[in-house]
């Protein structure tokens, strides 16, 4: 396991039994995901207080990365190669004043993406719960 999956909100990805279709697979897969991470990022984008923590990023690199890193923590196949979250998000607390309200609006545009897309509340949930795993991971709470 490397060190970004070690600090990473996965285990939910590899607890899944086999016979059991992971939250990637009930979500749609690939397409879904993808469809979900543009939306989302269209959100957030036109969030006030989020864009300025992505001016000079490359949107079409990123929206790949959470791509791949949304497949990963939903148990989709394949291993997450970006950076831990902790490091991915470092420079922006310090530099740019990343805080947990920001995390906070960031989810509320993700949870407001699934519910636009219709997906059933019970996976929503999963979904949002896989996520809030991650703040403490992000802030240095673990």
């Amino acid at each position: 396991m490397s060190t970004a999956a070690a600090s990473s909100p996965a285990s939910y990805a590899n607890a899944s039994v086999a016979s059991v279709p992971t939250l990637y697979e009930r979500l749609g897969g690939s397409a879904s995901v993808e469809a979900a991470v543009d939306i989302f990022y269209n959100r957030i984008i036109a969030d006030p207080e989020l864009v300025p923590f992505f001016e000079g990023i490359d949107m079409k690199k990123q929206r790949r990365k959470q791509v791949a890193f949304m497949t990963y923590v939903f148990g989709g196949a394949g291993a997450y190669e970006g950076r831990d979250l902790f490091k991915a998000h470092k420079r922006l607390i310090e530099e740019q004043g990343l805080k947990e309200r920001h995390f906070d609006l960031v989810a509320g545009h993700l949870l407001e993406t699934l519910r636009s897309l219709n997906v059933p509340e019970d996976l929503t949930n999963e979904a949002m719960a896989v996520v809030a795993t991650a703040k403490p991971i992000i802030f240095g709470r673990v």
